[in-house]
């Protein structure tokens, strides 16, 4: 079941208006530092934790803003000094920082206390569907949902709200175009840099990089027999809608047999913000779950997958970085860009036989499985795709992400505090 919608955001955002009125008069008053607090929507992961290890090791001494118990003992283990983002605590060290990191929005810290920061927005992927003022799904509210002036005035406090970012990576001119126009930027704030988040996939040695992805996958799910391939299942996020390419009885049958002959095992891995009712019709090791409650950054994972399948996801252009094939499997691309929209057409990423249900994407994944042909024409179809959009492929995204924050803020004013520090204990 979904877990998260734009309306249901929205409304609670609305409802909430006299908090973020009151976090503003207080960061008024409440003078910044130049301390760092990074954030993340998905947990310990993404390009903040690339970001947080390059300030790290340049002497920032970030502190990691948590949203849970989980999070809080992942980075204990990876030795990030944390706090959780809520409550007194959360607010005073977000009102104190210099520099304030997120990589979905603002609630990934204390979203009350983020005015006057020098804001860092990572994003967490290319857009491939229409993202932010570019899309008519973010200005939708569970309140008066058909009331155009309410959806005017919640662009008018989006747009509000995405002029205060100073710094938002982009992989490329091209995807530079697309984030300028979803967040109602220019070319001052977004930056080709690369996006910190998939430096994993271009750091190292290949065959490092896949024995470090193997390993984590294992801990997440287990081991996978010698041999196999790897297939990742990867949907995006419908906005709160039932997702349409949850396979029936049949199609689920046809899956495991695929799997069985072409010795492989697929990863299901629904969007965090959306889950899906993938569960197979009978019990089989050959489906495995691999959702955000087990790995919260599919990223470091991707060198272990043979052969990605997806609908919208922009882990599509990621996974080029990789060569890896590709099956797209989208029932509903004609529909989808009608209500959500895309950044070009469909068939540009996706080639003229993304597959309609999973009778024919099996039969696509069991050729690329099989036939060495297919598997290079896919393979390269992806090189391609990626290479159009990532400017930057030597691992140090994080590195130009980190080098132009300290550009901007050389000279900012008074010395160095430390933003966990708070005048009393408090708890939401």
């Amino acid at each position: 079941m979904a877990s998260f919608s734009f309306r249901a955001g929205n409304a609670g955002k609305l409802m909430r208006i006299p908090l973020y009125l009151a976090g503003r008069l207080g960061t008024l008053i409440v003078p910044r530092g130049r301390g760092w607090v990074i954030g993340c929507g998905a947990g310990i992961g993404d390009g903040a934790l690339a970001l947080w290890r390059v300030a790290t090791q340049a002497g920032e001494n970030p502190l990691w803003l948590t949203g849970s118990a989980r999070e809080e003992r992942e980075a204990a283990a990876l030795g990030i000094r944390s706090i959780p983002k809520g409550g007194l605590r959360g607010w005073w060290a977000t009102a104190r920082a210099g520099v304030v990191v997120v990589t979905h929005g603002f609630g990934d810290v204390n979203r009350y206390a983020t005015s006057g920061a020098f804001l860092v927005q990572l994003w967490h992927g290319i857009p491939l569907k229409r993202i932010g003022l570019d899309s008519p799904a973010t200005v939708q509210s569970a309140i008066l949902p058909r009331f155009v002036p309410l959806q005017r005035l919640i662009g008018a406090l989006y747009r509000g709200q995405t002029r205060r970012i100073r710094i938002l990576p982009a992989a490329s001119d091209r995807s530079r175009g697309r984030l300028e126009s979803a967040f109602g930027l220019g070319v001052e704030q977004v930056l080709v840099t690369g996006e910190p988040r998939v430096d994993v996939l271009s750091a190292g040695e290949p065959g490092e990089r896949r024995d470090r992805a193997r390993r984590l996958l294992e801990a997440a799910v287990g081991p996978v027999p010698e041999g196999a391939r790897v297939l990742l299942y990867a949907p995006t996020w419908r906005d709160g809608a039932a997702d349409p390419a949850v396979p029936g009885a049949a199609e689920w049958e046809r899956i495991v047999a695929m799997l069985e002959r072409t010795d492989a095992v697929l990863l299901v891995r629904s969007h965090p913000l959306g889950e899906g009712d993938y569960r197979p019709t009978a019990e089989t090791a050959r489906i495995r779950t691999i959702g955000s409650s087990l790995v919260a950054d599919i990223t470091p994972i991707l060198p272990a997958v043979d052969v990605l399948v997806t609908d919208y996801s922009s882990l599509a252009y990621d996974v080029g970085l990789l060569a890896m094939p590709v099956v797209y499997l989208a029932p509903d691309p004609e529909e989808y860009a009608r209500s959500r929209g895309f950044y070009g057409r469909y068939v540009d990423v996706a080639g003229e036989d993304s597959a309609a249900d999973w009778t024919a994407a099996v039969a696509q994944l069991e050729t690329t499985l099989q036939d060495a042909a297919e598997h290079a024409r896919r393979s390269e179809r992806s090189r391609a795709l990626s290479a159009a959009m990532h400017a930057h492929r030597d691992g140090r995204n994080a590195e130009r992400v980190h080098d132009a924050i300290l550009a901007r803020i050389t000279g900012a004013a008074s010395a160095s505090a430390d933003p966990t520090r708070t005048p009393t204990e408090g708890t939401e």
